[in-house]
């Protein structure tokens, strides 16, 4: 279902020609980039062209320091389609400039376009992010961003090895400037036709006032995007991802001649491997979120990134250097194998890391900062890739590591600043758990969960048959649940860390603590008034016997505090399971199924004043019905 999801998106007018504007865009920047520095490199001495090269890296970046702030302004304040039109226009007149300044051979004159293409960049950014939560429904997001991250990066390896072939045909007699003038040209116009037909977007803040001082305006969004956590530190995993990447990215052709001892071919397959690894694991994302915009696969990429990152520099650190700098001499070794595999599954990890995390900044942004949060991620995003050349310098140059000693060292900091995100943020480690026992143990269904209200206060009443059922209904509603539960329940190690992340309310009788006892109405009370979604389990205990037991009072008590919707659900297929107390205790004997079949039911809302306890039995139990 995920899969045809994706291929319904690349056949929707919403999606499709965004999608190929933005791959089209991607194409023509690294084109003229890469043609560009393999020019220069063979036009200059070497010295001279290493520091034309670099400088050329740093013209491209710059913009998004010096414009991103007022593109994001620009994103927030107009229509994002009728911008995207204006951008991809302004790229057929750098790319015309372009053109002249390659017949021209001014390197100076070429580096100006550079600089150009690189402002065009900028603009586009936060309009390609922020366009596609109004063009997508929520369960598309995921998938619209794997699309996009693949288009992305296949975008950049076709231009790169495109604008490189090209580049290789521009001596004296030969034709490789008209072909690449045509290439640049004819992506540029391609590009802006297939604009016309992206869907308006509106502006979500037409009254915005464009503040043109980009410190100022990135310290003021900074500041606000700090106050949702998640948010923020979304980005600095995001920007973190970038970092590696560019690592990876840069240190290939020299991992390859250095190490290796390979040519360009063995550099053009390394490169091809690693950039159909990060197209897998972002189409992977979908399927594996089913329609969610899943946290928990962001520290399973994370992890994957780290092991198979050592394993590469393990690989590379190992590997015995080619007699013949060729392709087939290459593939022709049995160590070769290791290499690519490394790289695909780095690739693959990648992508598991950074859809997630870009469909949540985006679901999570207030729709009137949206544009202008995003432009705050590209800020850091090319923070983050000049920090990655300074790591490159300084740990090649300065201490003469080895590449793959250097690959080891990105790796083991992956490792440091994926901990510290998790910790800062505990969610992504609760949805992690939540994924993996809804992929391991069960197989989750769904029926009517459109009927929980998408905002404002509702409670949910649930029956009650295992320790995970918490996990199992927060891992199937899509709106954040807080849970009020039994407080020998919120108590138990490792779950406690999940419930107390989750910011679940403890309860237990009013005999047993009745200062505790009024603590939680109270809590209950201030979350309903917040507009949250609570979840209460009316039996107050497990189920020993697999039945339904009566509904407590309680629930009333809250509703007369708190007049709220009440939602009843169900929970189907968990009695027996290892986690419930079928024949004496949960958890005494080792799991006898996996894989088994759960569903998690909701049923129609029911308001307030209806909602009594026996009423609510009967609704439960009638959406029970006989499977336990």
């Amino acid at each position: 279902m995920a899969h045809r999801t994706q291929l319904q998106l690349l056949t929707s007018s919403r999606f499709l020609p965004f999608f190929l504007t933005q791959f089209l865009g991607a194409f023509n920047d690294n084109v003229y980039k890469n043609a560009l520095i393999v020019m220069i490199a063979f036009r200059l001495m070497e010295s001279e062209a290493n520091a034309l090269i670099n400088v050329a890296a740093g013209l491209f970046i710059l913009p998004f320091f010096l414009f991103s702030s007022s593109a994001g302004q620009l994103a927030d304040k107009y229509d994002k389609s009728r911008l995207i039109r204006l951008i991809k226009l302004g790229e057929i007149c750098i790319g015309a400039l372009g053109v002249t300044a390659l017949y021209s051979g001014s390197n100076i004159f070429c580096l100006a376009v550079l600089f150009l293409l690189g402002v065009q960049s900028a603009f586009f950014g936060p309009v390609k992010y922020a366009i596609l939560p109004q063009h997508l429904k929520r369960s598309e997001l995921v998938g619209g961003n794997a699309l996009v991250e693949m288009g992305t990066f296949v975008g950049i390896l076709t231009g790169t090895i495109v604008g490189g072939l090209l580049a290789g045909l521009t001596g004296q007699g030969k034709n490789g400037l008209f072909y690449l003038s045509l290439v640049i040209m004819g992506a540029a116009t391609l590009g802006y036709l297939s604009s016309r037909r992206i869907p308006m977007a509106p502006a979500p803040a037409p009254n915005l006032r464009i503040n043109p001082n980009p410190l100022s305006q990135t310290k003021s969004i900074l500041a606000k995007t700090a106050k949702t956590p998640s948010i923020f530190y979304a980005i600095i995993g995001i920007s973190w991802f970038w970092l590696m990447g560019a690592a990876y990215l840069t240190q290939i052709p020299s991992f390859t001649r250095n190490v290796l001892g390979g040519d360009e071919s063995v550099v053009t397959l390394l490169l091809c491997i690693f950039t159909i690894g990060i197209a897998l694991g972002s189409l992977l994302c979908e399927r594996l979120s089913n329609g969610h915009i899943e946290l928990g696969l962001v520290p399973l990429g994370a992890a994957g990134l780290t092991i198979t990152g050592i394993a590469l520099s393990a690989a590379g650190g190992n590997f015995v250097e080619l007699q013949q700098a060729s392709l087939g001499a290459f593939l022709n070794r049995d160590d070769a194998f290791a290499i690519l595999t490394c790289l695909m599954l780095i690739g693959i990890c990648g992508g598991l890391y950074i859809v997630p995390l870009y469909a949540m900044m985006q679901d999570r942004s207030a729709p009137e900062i949206r544009a202008q949060i995003i432009s705050i991620n590209n800020i850091l995003n090319a923070l983050f890739m000049v920090v990655s050349a300074l790591l490159g310098l300084f740990f090649l140059n300065v201490l003469e590591v080895t590449i793959p000693q250097f690959f080891l060292v990105i790796a083991l900091m992956n490792a440091a600043v994926a901990i510290f995100v998790f910790t800062r943020v505990p969610e992504f480690a609760m949805r992690l758990l939540i994924w993996m026992l809804s992929h391991t143990m069960y197989r989750v269904k769904h029926e009517g969960l459109e009927q929980i209200p998408a905002q404002g206060p509702a409670l949910i009443a649930c029956n009650h048959v295992s320790y995970v059922d918490a996990l199992l209904l927060a891992g199937a509603v899509r709106r954040p649940i807080r849970f009020i539960m039994y407080k020998p329940i919120y108590e138990i190690p490792v779950l406690h860390f999940i419930f107390r992340t989750g910011r679940a309310i403890p309860i237990c009788s009013r005999l047993q603590d009745p200062q505790g006892y009024e603590m939680a109405l109270n809590a209950i009370e201030q979350g309903l008034k917040n507009g949250d979604l609570l979840c209460i389990f009316p039996e107050g205990q497990l189920t020993k016997d697999g039945e339904l037991q009566p509904f407590k009072a309680g629930i009333e008590k809250i509703l007369e505090r708190t007049p709220v919707p009440v939602i009843p659900m169900a929970l189907r297929g968990l009695w027996g399971s290892f986690f419930s107390h079928n024949g004496g205790q949960a958890f005494t004997t080792w799991p006898q199924r996996f894989w088994s079949k759960v569903s998690v039911v909701a049923g129609c809302p029911i308001e307030a004043t209806d909602a009594k306890a026996r009423t609510l039995h009967e609704q439960v139990l009638d959406l029970r019905g006989e499977q336990r």
